[in-house]
């Protein structure tokens, strides 16, 4: 190996482990209870101890950050288990394994995926990252959905989907296990729910 390929190599693995450092540090920031005033750039590079200039480098912004967080926490929680749920040719089966994939994803770090979609109302900036990856799985509903379009419901159809998003959200699983409750522990009754409202039976 030339000394020149070493030293990239050498500086690549530098780079991943600043950028793991950033990354954890602003979960951990986002866990706190001081997390809505608390969480800015330089906080973050502090609590990583990186240099400010390090953070805008690999991330480019707060917004930038963000994302990369929520990726982390995507990554994580298993959300890419979703492929799954879009190859289940067995409309209720996919939809319920679309549930348990967010469930998942929701448990993987409940300290900042609260503080995150609590920020949301506060701050501009995560109220459009969450809100992007909102209308994300807001998509992957209307399709999982489709294969029940004519089926009978008291549900009229143009809400399905709406009632579907808040199902399958952060804050009804949280609500419903409790703060200390596995939130795998609500499937069955947001699985329960959705076949409801979708019109058939689970």
């Amino acid at each position: 190996m030339s000394p020149r390929q070493y030293n990239l190599g050498k500086r690549t693995a530098q780079i991943e482990q600043s950028r793991r450092q950033v990354l954890d540090a602003a979960r951990a920031l986002l866990g706190e209870a001081d997390g809505y005033n608390g969480f800015t750039l330089d906080a973050v590079a502090k609590r990583a101890n990186v240099a400010r200039a390090t953070v805008y480098y690999q991330f480019g912004s707060k917004t930038g950050l963000l994302e990369a967080v929520c990726d982390d926490l995507g990554v994580a929680g298993g959300l890419s288990e979703l492929v799954k749920a879009f190859t289940n040719p067995e409309p209720l089966a996919a939809l319920a394994e679309f549930i348990a994939c967010f469930a998942r994803f929701w448990q993987a770090d409940r300290p900042a995926m609260r503080r995150l979609r609590a920020l949301a109302a506060l701050d501009s900036d995560v109220r459009a990252v969450i809100s992007a990856r909102d209308e994300r799985r807001r998509e992957g509903l209307t399709v999982l959905s489709a294969p029940f379009a004519g089926n009978d419901s008291e549900v009229d159809a143009a809400q399905r989907v709406p009632i579907l998003l808040a199902l399958t959200s952060f804050e009804t699983f949280d609500t419903m296990v409790g703060p200390d409750g596995d939130l795998f522990d609500a499937v069955p009754v947001v699985t329960g729910l959705a076949a409801t409202v979708l019109g058939v039976e689970a």
